[in-house]
């Protein structure tokens, strides 16, 4: 009975478990890295054919954007998560396979010019056809039995729609042990989903820390803040452009706007508009208005039960075609644009931001968590200006995060949620969060609280019998490369445009065959005479 350490140890993304009970093997999340990252991750020890089953928390993509990955690779064991879960991966991974299959073929053609391999996706459509046809639905708060070994239950951890921790109890030789994943707790008072529900009791806990080193602060009147942003930018002829993630975070953000509108906190524009650039957002909030009503907290409940939509507004347009994205930089009216990916590293938000970014009337607002080394992080934190597309975009707009708008509790939250267990566990691991924040919360767990905690590296093993490491492993970081000059990057440029030129030289030689001797013959010179200077 073991559980091995792989991903989101000392790292806020990548999220991956490996649990092991009486000869059975499972895989809580496979999330992949998003991001610059501090810390190796090391391989699964086991072949991805003998994992049994995953049990995923949520669908958010540095928990589940990995599983495509694992089917390729063999995989074919279940998937169990949350009926609403199973629908938001049904997009979600289909989405992150497009997205690996585009990236693959931009990076072909720029190695087919250079005479260098195409590249391959890391997976492609089918990997995610694939891996969806083994997931399998559960509720919230009922016992499954996995095999003679593993029983589970879903809790409903208040991050996202159907986002869940999972109790696991574990039976091998006459042993029993109960491992507790927290996977991301949800912070409290958010729109649409309910607050963390707690669990009474575990032996053993792994727990989150994402921002197990600060507070979000003191409470903000989000619809007033965000109300008084849009007013100020729109009075001024700008646009207020939101990097939102697809799933989540963009239907709080509507919700929100609705209540807005419905109070008329923004005056002096009209039925002023609002724009949701993401195909794979507006299919999200179709699925969060189709979900079962228990996924939603009461104050939703109530709208809906007036025959409300609670996401819809006038003045809403949805738009999924490419014209109709890129029609909404060359529009001139004042308006509000969601687009994705949150963190500004792909997607549509990109080409929104090289039309606004340079703007002094326009509004960047951050709602949700920047990664290290995302294009998103490096404007939060004030770049001066930021390359997209090839071109040096200068970092002139309004440049605001809208406080407390997260869906992870804070260091408070989390200590809320862990006060919730009846008894301390036997030992705490901390996880999921940068090497700052979980250390820090560990080192909060045991001389503050009196936990016995720690955060484990990539690779650490421990039995759940003993209560010993087996392995007790290092971090090993990330070397990084050294960053390129701009003498080199000059120097790479002008090759690059030589090589296009002799390439140039190549096919309109092609195209002389016929031509008069005497020119061939002079072309001919005017060749060599190249060639012996450039060796010169």
């Amino acid at each position: 009975m073991k559980v091995t350490f792989i991903g989101a140890a000392h790292d806020v993304t990548g999220s991956c478990t490996l649990l092991e009970a009486g000869g059975h093997r499972m895989l809580i999340d496979c999330g992949m890295k998003q991001g610059s990252t501090a810390f190796e991750s090391v391989d699964l020890p086991v072949a991805e054919k003998d994992i049994e089953c995953v049990l995923l928390t949520h669908a958010h993509v540095d928990h589940s954007g990995n599983l495509p990955l694992l089917y390729k690779k063999g995989f074919r064991g279940a998937v169990y998560t949350t009926e609403v879960t199973r629908n938001l991966c049904e997009i979600m991974l289909r989405d992150c396979a497009n997205i690996q299959m585009s990236d693959a073929e931009y990076k072909s053609r720029k190695a087919r010019r250079a005479g260098e391999p195409e590249v391959e996706p890391l997976f492609d459509l089918n990997d995610a056809e694939g891996v969806l046809k083994l997931f399998r639905g559960c509720e919230y708060d009922r016992e499954l039995t996995i095999n003679e070994c593993v029983t589970v239950r879903f809790t409903d951890i208040g991050h996202l729609l159907g986002s869940a921790c999972i109790e696991v109890w574990l039976h091998e030789g006459g042993e029993s042990r109960k491992m507790v994943f927290s996977g991301d707790v949800g912070n409290t008072d958010q729109p649409i989903i309910c607050d963390p529900m707690k669990v009474a009791d575990a032996d053993y806990l792994m727990i989150e820390s994402t921002y197990g080193d600060r507070s979000h602060g003191e409470r903000h009147e989000y619809i007033n803040t965000l109300a008084g942003y849009i007013q100020t930018t729109l009075d001024r002829g700008g646009n207020v452009i939101i990097p939102s993630f697809a799933v989540g975070r963009t239907q709080e953000i509507l919700y929100f706007i609705r209540e807005i509108k419905n109070a008329n906190l923004v005056t002096g524009h009209g039925v002023w508009p609002v724009y949701v650039d993401s195909p794979l957002a507006n299919e999200a909030t179709s699925i969060f208005m189709q979900c079962d009503t228990q996924y939603l907290d009461e104050e939703t409940k109530a709208v809906m039960a007036e025959g409300v939509n609670p996401l819809v507004f006038d003045g809403l347009c949805l738009t999924t075609s490419t014209e109709e994205s890129k029609a909404l930089n060359t529009d001139a009216e004042p308006k509000v644009i969601i687009s994705a990916s949150g963190m500004c590293d792909a997607g549509r938000i990109r080409h929104h931001l090289k039309y606004n970014l340079w703007r002094r009337e326009c509004l960047i607002l951050f709602v949700g968590y920047q990664a290290a080394g995302t294009l998103g992080r490096m404007i939060y934190d004030g770049a001066k200006s930021v390359k997209l597309f090839g071109d040096d975009v200068a970092v002139n707009a309004q440049i605001e995060y809208l406080p407390g708008v997260s869906g992870h509790a804070d260091k408070q939250g989390l200590l809320d949620w862990l006060a919730g267990f009846s008894e301390k566990p036997k030992r705490v691991f901390v996880n999921h969060g940068d090497e700052g924040a979980c250390e820090e919360f560990a080192r909060c767990l045991r001389e503050e609280r009196g936990y016995k905690a720690f955060a484990p590296y990539s690779g650490t093993e421990f039995d759940l019998i003993t209560g010993e490491f087996v392995k007790l492993t290092e971090g090993v970081r990330v070397r990084k490369a050294k960053p390129e000059t701009q003498a080199r990057k000059r120097a790479n440029e002008a090759f690059n445009r030589f090589m296009d030129a002799v390439t140039r030289l190549a096919n309109t030689a092609k195209e002389c065959d016929g031509m008069a001797t005497k020119d061939l013959a002079r072309f001919t010179g005017m060749i060599n005479s190249l060639i012996d200077k450039i060796k010169k």
